[in-house]
């Protein structure tokens, strides 16, 4: 039973097909001829309807990911100063190695970009990006959010630029896009993409993407998610609002490593953290800066839900958690 929708998500049936098409639509978008305009058509028709899908009135930039939509954000934005809060995917701390960290005592002003991600990758926190908008805007400053574990699942907040990417809700790997609220708020890298992105548009990807985001249902409602979280709440780390799809949870005796392995056995696919330092021994950067003690650290896996998971996986998970000592 895969429970990691967090690190990637399976691709829809209706992202595939869209695929497919638009691998029957062979041309390069930014060729002049025939072909090329047949692509561009289609190119065009998915930025819309990811646009639609997101509710996103701004421009749209197709990337290979969050990943390089991240960097895009970071390094091409009109700013001077890169601050980014210390619980941020590890993306952008490569993106803008030289940020600042974020704190009470931050002062904005027109130079800074702030990066607030909107969803916690690895505990599900929600950030209130929407309420910080207001009083980072009147200063003058860009707000960020990075909102790959969010986009198709929640309502985008209110930002300057939204990162997303398509395999967390089911779309393919390899396309994500910055959503940007004016073109003007970035340098030009040259290439394509508006001269904003260089490298040849994924177009298949993107029909992909916008099927996948078009599809939207899942196979269990707010009300299953719920239940399994109320299940098992002595073991859920929270730190202020929560999502109903990614949960951090803390075994009481047994090693983060040792529940993977043991799970793993028990037929059930779950993480320690991001997909990107799972594989370490190391504690988690951002359990540490949500003040998580080294000692629960080690003890803390992550369970995320997806499109495709059923109430009787959560069912059997719950029932697999609670046999384990």
């Amino acid at each position: 039973m895969y429970l990691d929708h967090a690190a990637t998500s399976p691709l829809r049936p209706e992202a595939k097909a869209a695929m497919d098409e638009g691998s029957r639509i062979w041309a390069n978008p930014s060729s002049p001829h025939a072909e090329g305009r047949r692509a561009k058509a289609a190119l065009e028709d998915a930025r819309e309807r990811i646009k639609v899908a997101l509710k996103w009135d701004g421009e749209l930039i197709f990337a290979s990911g969050a990943s390089e939509a991240l960097w895009i954000a970071l390094n091409r934005a009109k700013v001077e100063r890169r601050i980014v809060s210390a619980v941020e995917h590890d993306a952008v701390f490569r993106a803008s190695p030289d940020a600042e960290l974020f704190s009470d005592d931050t002062a904005f002003d027109e130079s800074c970009i702030l990066a607030i991600q909107h969803v916690n990758s690895e505990t599900g926190v929600i950030n209130p990006v929407s309420a910080m908008a207001e009083t980072i805007r009147s200063s003058g400053a860009l707000l960020l959010s990075d909102c790959a574990q969010s986009a198709g699942k929640l309502e985008i907040p209110d930002a300057d630029m939204i990162v997303v990417s398509a395999h967390k809700f089911g779309g393919p790997i390899g396309i994500g896009a910055l959503l940007v609220r004016d073109f003007a708020m970035l340098e030009p890298i040259g290439g394509h993409e508006r001269g904003y992105r260089q490298g040849t548009e994924n177009m298949p990807a993107a029909l992909g993407m916008a099927a996948a985001l078009e599809a939207g249902k899942w196979q269990t409602t707010f009300a299953d998610r719920a239940k399994f979280a109320d299940g098992l709440c002595e073991n859920v780390l929270r730190f202020g609002d929560q999502n109903d799809y990614i949960f951090a949870l803390a075994h009481p005796t047994m090693s983060a490593q040792a529940l993977l392995i043991r799970l793993d056995a028990m037929g059930f696919a779950v993480s320690a953290g991001s997909a990107c330092s799972s594989g370490t021994l190391k504690k988690s950067r951002v359990l540490d800066a949500f003040g998580v003690p080294d000692e629960v650290a080690a003890r803390t896996i992550r369970v995320s839900i997806g499109w495709n998971t059923t109430p009787d996986d959560l069912g059997k998970f719950a029932e697999a958690w609670r046999s384990i000592t």
